[in-house]
């Protein structure tokens, strides 16, 4: 897996350059995370979201669910998001914490973070940094902000052990780690953990969800709650496999219901009486 960042970020940055040419289509065919047609990414913003938002962070969205909405920001938090990509989840987020807030953007394709700051500066909205890294190292200090949330992101990490534990590194005493994400359920074939290009098109690097609980508990968080928002049928695996060179027919039958998007909460222990834990 030693070569999984270059190939996200290849994918990543592919997608970011279609769309700041001008290329609706977002992805490179009807069955690639991105897709209308795709079941992971399709219909999870409204109108009223979309509608205050430039076209191409909506374009630009590469996620599994819509962790803004569910993850009751209130005003004046600080939000990071990892993975921010075109950056339609800061954008949402910095509406919901208003101008006493701040929502951070963290991504690693240079790509994506232009189309991003392109993206702020068309919204108009101000209290937004996208932040160049990478989230098994998150470029800001121990217990800097409010809420953790990520948009089908983690699962494409190599080393979610430390992604987990960065994040609840960044956040303050009492902080929600509160992040959309694909996870499994029960045993999945081996043919696709082994497929690379279902890995980038967010389905092959999903956590078991006991798995998920083990390592957020793992990390240090508690208050762990997996909820799922989308369960995947034989007919959605049957979009995912297609053109992968497996046998579809065979395959898809053992997949079904076994991958689902998932909000995924989890809380840091504490409360904030530390000096600093609340600037």
């Amino acid at each position: 897996m030693s070569n999984i960042k270059e190939i996200v970020q290849e994918k990543y940055g592919e997608t970011a350059r279609r769309v700041a040419a001008g290329d609706k289509s977002s992805c490179c065919g009807p069955t690639c995370c991105g897709s209308e047609l795709d079941p992971i990414t399709s219909g999870l913003y409204d109108d009223a979201e979309k509608s205050g938002l430039p076209e191409k962070a909506v374009l630009a969205s590469l996620g599994c669910g819509n962790p803004t909405a569910l993850a009751e920001l209130k005003p004046g938090e600080t939000v990071l998001d990892l993975g921010s990509g075109g950056g339609i989840d800061v954008l949402l987020s910095a509406k919901r914490v208003g101008p006493t807030g701040k929502a951070y953007g963290l991504d690693m394709t240079d790509d994506m973070l232009t189309l991003a700051r392109d993206n702020q500066r068309k919204a108009g909205i101000e209290n937004v940094e996208f932040l160049k890294g990478e989230i098994e190292r998150i470029p800001l200090p121990d217990n800097s902000v409010d809420v953790v949330i990520s948009n089908c992101v983690i699962n494409l990490a190599a080393d979610k052990d430390k992604v987990l534990r960065e994040a609840l590194r960044v956040l303050k005493p009492g902080g929600r780690f509160a992040v959309s994400d694909v996870v499994v359920r029960g045993e999945v074939p081996a043919e696709v953990r082994k497929s690379m290009e279902l890995w980038v098109g967010c389905i092959a690097g999903a956590l078991e969800e006991m798995d998920y609980v083990k390592k957020l508990a793992a990390a240090g968080f508690d208050g762990i709650d997996i909820e799922p928002t989308r369960i995947y049928n034989i007919e959605d695996a049957r979009q995912f496999l297609a053109g992968e060179g497996l046998n579809v027919d065979a395959v898809a039958p053992l997949v079904e219901n076994k991958f689902m998007s998932a909000f995924v909460r989890a809380t840091k222990p504490g409360n904030c009486c530390t000096p600093g834990c609340c600037s």
